[in-house]
């Protein structure tokens, strides 16, 4: 069993559903009307966060897991905790202005190089140690 890696995935979930919200809600706002993906530069920003946090999701999970399973639940859980707040930090930081967003994407990207490169390792070692 894996609770706190369960327990952030479904964090990591939640915060992308969150930004589906913004999403809605800026579209509204800002009157950009569906399929549009372009118009008023703040509906802009709100759409790059959402589309880039599912763009780090398919990284971010097996990642997490991974490291879950070969290296330990807690340890992936902080990771994956800390990613969620680099998340949010982009978030919050790209939706003021794009040059802010860079200390959050980085948090978030050294995160989920961490998780990915204790998985292959681990890995890796299990497949010599067999």
């Amino acid at each position: 069993m894996y609770p706190f890696t369960a327990l952030i995935t479904c964090l990591a979930v939640l915060l992308y559903l969150f930004t589906s919200i913004q999403v809605t809600r800026a579209r509204k706002t800002y009157g950009v009307k569906l399929p549009a993906t372009s118009g008023h530069p703040d509906f802009e920003r709100v759409f790059r966060v959402q589309m880039n946090t599912l763009e780090w999701m398919p990284i971010f999970l097996p990642s997490l897991w991974l490291f879950a399973i070969y290296l330990g639940d807690a340890g992936a859980a902080a990771l994956g905790l800390v990613w969620i707040i680099g998340r949010i930090l982009y978030m919050v930081g790209y939706m003021r202005a794009v040059e802010k967003r860079g200390p959050g994407f980085a948090i978030q990207g050294l995160s989920c190089i961490i998780l990915w490169l204790g998985a292959f390792g681990a890995i890796i070692s299990n497949l010599i140690h067999l």
